[in-house]
């Protein structure tokens, strides 16, 4: 099995209802699965849902990018 199978296969923990699942989506670090997904995108800003969503896609943080110290003109 190769890694890629092994990690579709690895259940993860959504951000938003807090279960373990195998099926969703990465955003950055963290996992939306797609039970959740669908309920968001399908869910209007009128919908008392919506800030609860919003409260928690907060929790996103965006993966860190590093750079590694070039001398300049360096590839």
């Amino acid at each position: 099995m190769d890694l890629a199978a092994a990690n579709q296969n690895k259940e993860k923990t959504c951000i938003i209802c807090e279960q373990k699942k195998q099926i969703g989506i990465h955003l950055y670090t963290s996992f939306i699965c797609s039970d959740c997904e669908e309920k968001m995108i399908s869910t209007s800003p009128n919908d008392p849902a919506y800030q609860f969503y919003i409260s928690k896609l907060k929790k996103v943080n965006a993966a860190k990018i590093h750079q590694a110290n070039l001398p300049i003109g360096e590839p």
